[in-house]
């Protein structure tokens, strides 16, 4: 505004005016002006600079009482920490706005209301000058007003903004990161409301909060205004979105899971000091998600692009932490916020450390892992921030929600566990900082959990963090990775739970050697395909409710099974691509089958499952032919819908030669063919058919890969599951060894891959070095073996002069 000394448009404003505006002012603003020509919807608005706080301070004559309110404050103190904040935020409250302060205020406010309507409603934001730094988060600090609008509201939200910068967690964050009070100011944006109180809204991370896995947009939201997300008072929608392949304008929505988000914000009823109120959301919107998929994917591009234009700005690659908006008038998608993220960005990314639980048991809670840690202590409930003087430094700290009230607290925790909140939440953002593990939105966590009982926490477990009774022995894992030498034989690992992906694929590694389909099915889907499909030959009516409560908004029962499937493949897939990921379709036996829920209604009783009616015979056979379309379906999804061409597929169990031709013509007449776009498709080398005709089988496949679990048991005739006879199934074995050279040699002698995806390379090394000695491509391990293994294969290689 010409001529305004305290005040700046957006369009006036770049990311390098933080002195002068604050970190979310110079962010909007540099949206605002760069950004919007690119299709990304910036709400108008303008900036009180930091020159019109400090002019507050000094029209009142306030500075040195300030001072001296602060000086020799110990804040560990948690009780003189709230009356000195108190008594702050009075002086700056009580010295008012002075009227050459509001006069412009007054006349900016009236020319937004020129473009948006009389008395257009507002968001008024604080924005510290020292905010959003990249090394620094004061995000949350200090207060922000939704819904204002009128002259008394807005001057009566700017006072108490300017009076937020001494909030308690505002002065306590300070201090730990060794900021001087009073070198850091505070502007106020003061921005077009977009009514997503009609609609919903929520927070974006260019980057997995959890692992800092960079090739994934992490959108979550609810309904209503986004304080709820941020806040954690609700448990949000979460989406993940794979950036390359959505470059490439595939739809990859590799992951997605519902919330709970039993309430949301909505405006006041009209009451000028009611701005915001919470009601119920109904049950119907609650078991839907708050946006669409086309939604989703428009909100990862707009993150992809404010991305790309921080990271040029940087000349570096600068993950962003933004918030969002959609508009239920309009059914417009606005971007409110953006800063750049300052957890993971921050971490070494020559070292790898990784926590494992020596032991586990059930689990007293569970809910969203915040972080990879582990920690054991004695609960601490906490049933409001009065109570925060209590609480023990060392201890587990149980509330329903957390508040930036309570970070001087927080601090001393050991772990946090919270009922409500996703990972974008308060509490998950906060234990990110601090380096301490978070289990939120653990439902019930402060009825469930009592004070003084011993507990492990546990976040190294992927998405799922939980809560055990007891303290259980972990160990930690490091790795340097700077240095580390190539192996020409391809390290690999095995790899079944989705869960783990993004943080396994920080292990050095050359892909996936085997992804088994068996986990996603029964952790995710637990119901039989078969079910799904005819659920007219169910006959038990709590089992058909099951099926309902897991597919309730699925019309189509079957397209239940397709896109959890193909979500839990496609996060695997994506976590490491472009490398290969080899995905061996279903391979449970029958009674494991008849376990799923209406298993029992499609299978029947088998003397000997293991060497039953498993792997290719069932893909063909009547009984499950149309089970296995569904599998295919969802690998076709993967690879065309999402854009994961690195995805193999290998088939188990597959006796005979026509068994072969059978299951890739099934494949085909459900869309998925060897050879187009690409497509590899090896075998399970795990019957001695397998290799005794590996030369016709090569006709067929692309590559082989040697279970040796089952190779074991077939070839020495030992049922692997015995007890009695467990001393005796070794793959050390000589004859188990000369069938396993065959198979490498007969694959080399057809210029097909070779790889071994057993276990028994991760428990004996001297396996490994045998492998590695007859030329095979591929090793698979267990992600905890693969260092030590790529060592010994290392010695070997360099040994035999590779």
């Amino acid at each position: 505004m010409t001529g305004s000394k305290y005040i700046r448009w957006f369009s006036e404003i770049t990311i390098d005016d933080i002195p002068s505006v604050g970190g979310k002012n110079a962010s909007l603003g540099e949206m605002y002006r760069e950004l919007t020509d690119k299709d990304i919807k910036i709400p108008n608005g303008f900036a009180i600079t930091a020159d019109a706080y400090w002019h507050v301070l000094k029209s009142a004559d306030v500075l040195e009482e300030l001072k001296i309110t602060l000086e020799g404050l110990d804040i560990e103190d948690v009780a003189d920490l709230a009356k000195r904040g108190k008594k702050a935020r009075n002086l700056v409250l009580d010295s008012g706005i002075p009227d050459d302060l509001w006069d412009e205020i007054k006349a900016a406010y009236d020319k937004l209301c020129e473009q948006y309507g009389e008395d257009t409603d507002v968001a008024v934001r604080s924005s510290a000058t020292a905010e959003d730094l990249p090394n620094a988060s004061f995000a949350g600090q200090q207060e922000t007003y939704l819904n204002v609008h009128g002259y008394h509201s807005l001057k009566d939200a700017c006072n108490r903004c300017f009076a937020s910068l001494f909030t308690d967690r505002a002065i306590s964050y300070r201090v730990n990161n060794g900021f001087d009070h009073f070198k850091v100011g505070l502007s106020i944006g003061v921005m077009k409301m977009v009514r997503s109180d009609l609609a919903s809204s929520g927070v974006i991370f260019t980057i997995d909060t959890e692992s800092g896995f960079e090739n994934v947009v992490f959108v979550t939201g609810a309904y209503g205004l986004g304080e709820n997300v941020v806040q954690g008072l609700v448990n949000p929608d979460e989406f993940y979105v794979f950036k390359p392949t959505l470059k490439e304008n595939f739809k990859p929505i590799i992951k997605k899971q519902k919330g709970s988000k039993d309430i949301k914000m909505i405006y006041g009823r009209g009451d000028s000091r009611v701005l915001t109120r919470n009601v119920e959301v109904p049950e119907a919107d609650r078991k839907q998600y708050c946006i669409n998929d086309d939604e989703v994917l428009q909100l990862a591009k707009f993150a992809v692009t404010i991305e790309n234009h921080y990271s040029q700005k940087r000349g570096k690659h600068v993950p962003m932490d933004i918030e969002w908006a959609k508009d239920g008038e309009s059914g417009e998608l606005f971007i409110v916020q953006a800063r750049p993220e300052t957890v993971q960005s921050q971490k070494r990314k020559d070292v790898l450390e990784t926590y494992y639980l020596d032991s586990s048991g059930d689990a007293l809670v569970t809910g969203r892992s915040v972080g990879s840690k582990i920690a054991a202590g004695k609960v601490h409930v906490v049933a409001d921030v009065s109570r925060l003087n209590e609480f023990n430094t060392g201890e587990i700290l149980v509330a329903d929600t957390t508040t930036p009230d309570w970070e001087p607290v927080m601090k001393q925790a050991a772990a946090i566990i919270t009922n409500k909140g996703g990972r974008t939440c308060h509490a998950a953002i906060v234990s990110r900082e601090l380096g301490i593990p978070a289990v939120v939105g653990a439902e019930n966590a402060t009825e469930k959990l009592r004070d003084s009982m011993d507990v492990t926490v546990s976040c190294a477990e992927g998405d799922a963090g939980r809560v055990y009774d007891g303290i259980l022995p972990f160990h930690i894992e490091t790795v340097e990775l700077e240095g580390l030498e190539k192996t020409r034989t391809e390290i690999m690992m095995n790899l079944g739970n989705p869960e783990e992906a993004f943080a396994m694929s920080m292990i050095p590694n050359d892909g996936i050697g085997l992804a088994r389909l068996e986990f996603i099915i029964t952790s995710y889907i637990k119901v039989h395909p078969m079910a799904l499909i005819h659920p007219e030959k169910v006959e038990d009516e709590k089992v058909l409710e099951e099926i309902e409560k897991l597919t309730g908004r699925y019309e189509n029962k079957a397209d239940f099974f397709v896109e959890k499937l193909a979500q839990g493949v496609a996060t695997i897939t994506a976590a490491f691509y472009p490398k290969p990921v080899v995905v061996r379709m279903s391979d449970f036996k029958s009674n494991e089958y008849e376990s799923l829920i209406g298993g029992e209604y499609f299978e029947f009783e088998e003397n000997n499952p293991m060497i039953g009616f498993r792997g290719a015979s069932r893909y063909y056979d009547e009984r499950y032919r149309e089970g296995f379309a569904l599998e295919c379906k969802a690998m076709k999804k993967v690879r065309d819908e999402m854009g994961l061409t690195n995805l193999i597929l290998m088939i188990p169990f597959c006796r005979r030669i026509d068994e072969a031709k059978k299951v890739l013509e099934e494949m085909k007449k459900n869309g998925v063919v060897r050879g187009e776009n690409g497509l590899q498709v090896y075998m399970m080398t795990e019957i001695p058919s397998n290799v005794l005709l590996i030369d016709k089988f090569s006709q067929y496949f692309d590559g082989f890969s040697i279970g040796s679990n089952d190779l074991t048991q077939l070839t020495l005739g030992v049922d692997r599951d015995s007890e009695i006879l467990a001393s005796t199934f070794d793959e050390r074995d000589e004859a188990v060894k000369k069938i396993v050279s065959m198979a490498v040699q007969g694959a080399k002698r057809n210029n097909k891959h070779s790889g071994l995806c057993g276990q028994a390379p991760s428990d004996y090394p001297e396996f490994a070095e045998f492998l590695v000695r007859e030329g095979i491509d591929s090793i698979s391990l267990n992600p905890d073996s693969v260092m030590k293994i790529a060592v010994k294969v290392l010695e070997v290689e360099k040994w035999m002069g590779k």
